[in-house]
């Protein structure tokens, strides 16, 4: 997953395909996750233009490599 990280862009925006490309997960598994707060929040660049900030998808797949992420099942409290 490490070379994943290295291929976002510096700074920026990413959209949801390109997320998906390297977190594993399903479209509505992702929205799911945004809305219960596992996943970074959304902006909204336009009407029908949504992406989220490169920054907070770094830190996201940091912490999944760290085993931190909040409400993953291998995480133990």
């Amino acid at each position: 997953m490490q070379d994943e990280i290295t291929t976002l862009p510096e700074t920026g925006f990413v959209r949801l395909p390109q997320i998906l490309k390297i977190f594993p997960v399903s479209s509505s598994t992702w929205w799911c996750g945004v809305r219960s707060g596992r996943f970074p929040a959304a902006i909204k660049l336009g009407a029908n233009t949504t992406a989220w900030r490169v920054e907070d998808i770094r830190r996201l797949l940091a912490q999944a490599v760290a085993g931190d992420l909040v409400g993953d099942s291998n995480h133990e409290a």
